[in-house]
């Protein structure tokens, strides 16, 4: 055996024999392997690694450890090669390290130009190495493969350690020079501790010369041909940067509808999902992955029976299909209300009419205040003032009104069938949303601020649409095209890894610091459609949100299917609400208010009074923000959370665990992978797996989140796929009645694996 090879065999045994103390392994047949095999294999620590993860099972989580340890010094090993310093000191120079990734494109000028030489070196002292043994291997994969900095030809530059300080450093670099470093500490400390995560785009981005930082981006399409193209041409300038997308289509005449007085001329709205959907599939993101984006439609839109409903599936007509986006139904009150309608023999009676919107628009002559002119879909129903069903019952009742009519059973059906297919559509109950909504001011009594949520169903933010204004040649030649700016909702997220960070006592801290850091990703951001970056500065609306949910309960010794695990939601979100509305009031001391403050449900305090916050610490706040006022328009939301739940090493956003133990598989590999700190402790309540829970049980905990969450909630149902469809609809009926805003996925055990957008894991 030659010194080199025993010297690798030396440190290596070393390092399995500490960590196996560490981590109570008995890693002794791992040793001898490595012996054995010590004069046939260039790299003993690959070896070894594939040996760790092949031991992760049940009784022997902890060798995701060892592996994870195993594969840190095959990225120490890689980067002190690439950056030419001693591997022996783990990590190198971040001076250096910055120097040479700005040289040669890949970091951001502005990290140099903002920050002084003396600063990055006392900063870099307060990079810490040993944290990252708080990675298991499927976490540091995810960051290592994903995330971390590399140069052109894909070598590894960056170490995590560093890509946290690098986004710490970014997204503090405008704040005070005075606090500035402070500050920078501060967010160091959440992210090197994994107490919370970025979003993917800030993750992936921060500090680079390319890419946004924004996670979720909402627009609302005209119905004109202007808008249908103009909305497509964004959404490209979007995907490419790797944001998620939602498109309200509610407002786009249907099938059979006139244009310019000709009848029967309009191709409906099929026709130009296909063209979105071509769209997503063309303009991928950053290379990583093809776009992602969800059209959404209202259950009284005509077109709702006429091909919406069956884009996705498998059956009928391919000319009619859109496979590749996602899609979601804007339901009001008013059509849960009619699938409760039955007849003496329990036989469902309830009629649904469906509607072209343009001639809706038409016919009904209702108008704003500025006469423009409004549509159902411009109505919402208050809990005592019924708008939308006034608006509804009139259209119904005019004789000129072409409708088509169905049993609103009928409609359901189709909408189950799809969801047991393709998970699709995603439910938005579109009262429950506008009448929960902080900023609703400005749009009259009972008209509607908000169509519909984004990709991942958590965001709720006031939209409308953008217009052509004017079109003309200047003085120089060139063509002007000027359009009206609407509400195109960005949202910016970020995630508290709750057992680490409820374990460790250290929310209300944490909170501030994170507020600070959205807060800061909305001035930091270059959002290539600039209706969009109007909006983000608007109404500064983030999206604090939550994973390891049932990481936490299990450490907790609560049982999911319990009204322990119930009441246990409703008090942490509640103080998750309290700390985070706490701290954008605090900001807005220092920086000012979002510019729609004035008249805001913040500002008058209905908000207080509407979730019946009335103790004496938010009868404090209360006061405290109508005298200072409030930094953000909206606060929280909680995503999906599925890859960077897994680099905090724990569960999923606020879904129960799919098993005790399971391989984990995407394109470019595949794990075993356990429950997060399993042992005879928490093994009885991660036992029951998430398809075999009572989903009500769900419902209830994320109804009393959700009286907490400003937003959305990113929220799966999970059922057997021999599920009956009156389950099914009573699932739909107690998310409704439980006052739930939205619901995701219906993920059954007979589909295939859902490819989900990955823009909201925060």
């Amino acid at each position: 055996m030659s010194t080199v090879l025993r010297g690798e065999l030396h440190n290596v045994s070393q390092m399995i024999e500490k960590a196996a103390i560490r981590y109570n392994l008995d890693a002794s047949k791992l040793k001898e392997k490595m012996r054995q095999i010590a004069d046939q294999k260039d790299n003993m620590y690959q070896e070894a690694m594939l040996y760790s993860l092949n031991q992760i099972a049940m009784d022997q989580p902890n060798w995701t450890y060892l592996a994870a340890e195993l594969y840190l010094q095959q990225l120490y090993d890689k980067a002190s090669q690439n950056r030419g310093y001693d591997k022996q000191f783990k990590y190198g120079d971040l001076y250096l390290l910055i120097e040479k990734l700005t040289e040669v494109g890949i970091y951001s000028s502005s990290i140099l130009t903002q920050y002084s030489k003396e600063e990055i070196k006392e900063l870099e002292k307060q990079i810490e190495p040993d944290k990252d043994l708080l990675f298991n291997y499927i976490g540091l994969f995810l960051l290592a493969d994903r995330y971390l900095a590399k140069d052109h030809d894909g070598k590894i530059y960056e170490l995590p350690q560093e890509r946290f300080m690098i986004i710490a450093m970014t997204i503090m670099q405008n704040e005070k020079k005075e606090k500035r470093l402070a500050l920078v500490k501060e967010a160091y400390w959440a992210l090197s501790n994994l107490y919370m995560t970025v979003a993917t785009p800030t993750l992936s981005n921060a500090g680079k010369s390319f890419g946004q930082l924004s996670s979720c981006f909402i627009d609302t399409v005209e119905d004109s041909l202007d808008g249908i193209y103009l909305n497509n041409w964004d959404i490209a300038r979007l995907s490419k940067d790797g944001g998620g997308i939602g498109i309200y289509y509610g407002k786009v005449r249907a099938l059979g509808s006139d244009i310019k007085k000709f009848k029967g001329n309009s191709s409906g709205v099929v026709p130009w999902i296909r063209l979105i959907n071509d769209t997503a599939v063309s303009v991928d993101q950053l290379g990583q992955r093809q776009g992602a984006v969800a059209i959404y439609l209202d259950v009284f839109h005509k077109d709702i029976m006429n091909g919406f409903l069956d884009l996705k599936t498998n059956n009928g007509d391919e000319r009619r299909k859109a496979h590749d986006i996602f899609t979601g139904v804007s339901i009001p009150d008013l059509f849960m209300k009619k699938l409760e309608e039955v007849d003496e023999d329990g036989r469902s009676i309830g009629e649904w009419h469906t509607f072209c919107p343009h001639q809706v628009k038409q016919i009904m002559g209702w108008k704003d205040e500025n006469g423009k002119p409004l549509g159902l879909e411009d109505f919402y129903d208050e809990l005592n003032d019924k708008y939308f069903t006034e608006k509804y019952e009139e259209a119904v009742k005019h004789p000129l009104l072409p409708r088509k009519t169905y049993r609103a059973m009928d409609i359901m059906a189709r909408i189950m069938v799809a969801q047991l297919e393709t998970g699709t559509p995603y439910m938005f109950y579109r009262d429950e949303v506008n009448r929960q909504n902080p900023n609703k001011h400005g749009r009259g009594a009972g008209r509607t601020s908000i169509y519909c949520s984004n990709l991942c169903t958590e965001i709720a933010q006031n939209m409308s649409t953008t217009t052509i204004v004017n079109e003309y040649t200047d003085q120089d030649g060139n063509l002007v095209i000027v359009r009206k700016p609407g509400d195109f909702v960005v949202c910016n997220l970020s995630s508290i890894n709750l057992p680490k960070a409820v374990c460790a006592e250290v929310l209300e801290r944490l909170i501030r610091a994170q507020v600070r850091m959205l807060d800061n990703v909305i001035d930091l951001n270059t959002i290539p459609v600039g209706q969009a970056e109007t909006t983000n500065k608007k109404y500064r609306a983030v999206g604090l949100g939550t994973f390891g949910w049932h990481h936490l309960l299990a450490l907790k010794k609560l049982y999911w299917e319990t009204n322990e695990a119930v009441d246990y939601a409703n008090e942490l979100y509640e103080n998750i609400a309290f700390y985070t509305i706490q701290a954008s009031m605090e900001l807005a001391m220092e920086k000012g208010s979002y510019s729609q403050f004035e008249g805001s449900e913040w500002q008058t305090g209905a908000y207080f009074e509407r979730k019946g916050y009335g103790t004496s610490r938010w009868k404090t706040l209360q006061k405290d923000i109508g005298v200072n006022g409030i930094r953000n328009g909206w606060l929280m939301a909680i995503a999906p959370n599925s890859s960077t739940a897994k680099i905090g090493g724990s569960t999923d956003g606020i879904d129960p665990l799919y098993a005790v133990e399971y391989a984990e598989e995407k394109k470019n590999f595949k794990f075993k992978v356990t429950a997060p700190d399993l042992n005879h402790h928490t093994y009885p309540y991660y036992r029951r797996a998430r398809h075999e829970l009572d989903q009500v049980w769900s419902i209830k905990q994320n109804a009393a989140r959700q009286n907490h969450i400003d937003q959305g909630i990113s929220f799966n149902l999970y059922v057997r796929h021999d599920i009956k469809a009156k389950e099914l609809l009573g699932l739909h009926l107690a998310a409704w009645k439980h006052g739930l805003k939205t619901t995701y996925y219906v993920r059954s055990t007979s589909q295939a694996e859902i490819d989900e957008c990955e823009a909201c894991h925060s």
